[in-house]
């Protein structure tokens, strides 16, 4: 990204041209507005919209101290040394308490914050459940249009209830190391449905081939069809930097996959879908922010409290008032 120019206005159409150009100031607030839900953030997504499904997204997940953020350094590493403009949203968890993150990704990554062709931001999840945080796919829109080939998102690693990212990534990369548990547990995690590559880190540890060979064992208990992708499991130790190349051709090969298949525009779809819903679901509970605050839903729940009426009537009537269907029913 190119230096940061003085400080200007909140001109949509003139920041999506300066982030175009590289403008790193501008990616940041553009970023920023998406982050903090900006009145002005539909006309953003509005200039954005020409640019979207042009970067290859790739999302890291695994458990804490997996070695995520080394891998991800690695990689943007390896990629840039391909001539590739990389993009990174590293989602970090936000504290319950203050609300504030440890954007520890900052910290490690800083061998390329004076690389113009990369551009890294730290999210907090604030709070959000999966692994992301809602302004994660906007994020990832922003650097689309900042001209990135390649987006790396990396998850914050809360376990098993982390698969998310699937639903973002059109390439999944599920870290695993020797010692964060057997077998089993990467069937509790759910991430065999998940992972389209499965990096085995820190391979140079004592039970890394045991890892290596369950994965590899769990994989041949599913089913799949013929011309299906096959979860591919590779050895790195990214801390030494060993390894990363075939993290990045198993990466290459599952695009090539896509691509072949036609599999890359259904992910787009299945993308696309998730982000309106999740819209739609937002601005539908800032209305009922807006009523919780009047006096329908007290009424209601009063009613409900006291057996007046159920609560599937009761939440009839509150979709009633936000103006939907009165015969739509919640479930």
């Amino acid at each position: 990204m190119t230096p940061a120019p003085a400080r200007r206005g909140r001109d949509v159409p003139a920041l999506v041209a300066r982030a175009r150009e590289g403008d790193a100031r501008s990616v940041a607030r553009l970023i920023s507005m998406v982050e903090n839900g900006d009145p002005k953030l539909g006309e953003v997504a509005a200039a954005l919209a020409p640019y979207a499904g042009r970067a290859q997204v790739v999302g890291l997940t695994g458990a804490p101290g997996v070695g995520k953020s080394t891998t991800t350094n690695e990689l943007v590493k390896a990629l840039r040394g391909a001539g590739r403009r990389v993009g990174v949203l590293a989602v970090d968890p936000s504290s319950p308490f203050t609300g504030g993150a440890i954007l520890g990704d900052r910290v490690r990554m800083q061998e390329h914050t004076t690389d113009p062709g990369v551009y890294i931001r730290s999210m907090s999840s604030r709070g959000q459940l999966g692994g992301l945080s809602a302004a994660t796919p906007q994020a990832v829109r922003v650097l689309e249009g900042a001209g990135c080939d390649v987006v790396l998102v990396e998850t914050v690693g809360v376990g098993q209830a982390e698969v998310e990212i699937a639903s973002l990534a059109d390439t999944t990369l599920v870290l695993l190391a020797p010692g964060m548990g057997d077998a089993i547990q990467a069937v509790k995690a759910g991430i065999l449905e998940i992972a389209d590559v499965f990096v085995v880190n820190k391979a140079d540890r004592p039970g890394a081939d045991a890892t290596y060979r369950d994965i590899q064992g769990m994989l041949g208990l599913g089913e799949r069809g013929p011309g299906d992708w096959r979860p591919q499991v590779v050895r790195a130790t990214a801390v030494r930097g060993e390894g990363i190349d075939d993290v990045v051709a198993a990466i290459e090969k599952h695009r090539q996959w896509l691509e072949k298949t036609g599999s890359l525009r259904l992910a787009h779809e299945r993308r696309a879908a998730v982000e309106v819903e999740a819209i739609a679901l937002g601005t539908l509970r800032a209305r009922m922010g807006d009523l919780r605050d009047g006096t329908a839903l007290s009424k209601l729940a009063a009613e409900v409290a006291d057996g007046a009426i159920d609560p599937y009537a009761a939440a009839s009537a509150l979709l009633a008032e936000l103006g939907e269907h009165p015969g739509h029913r919640a479930v």
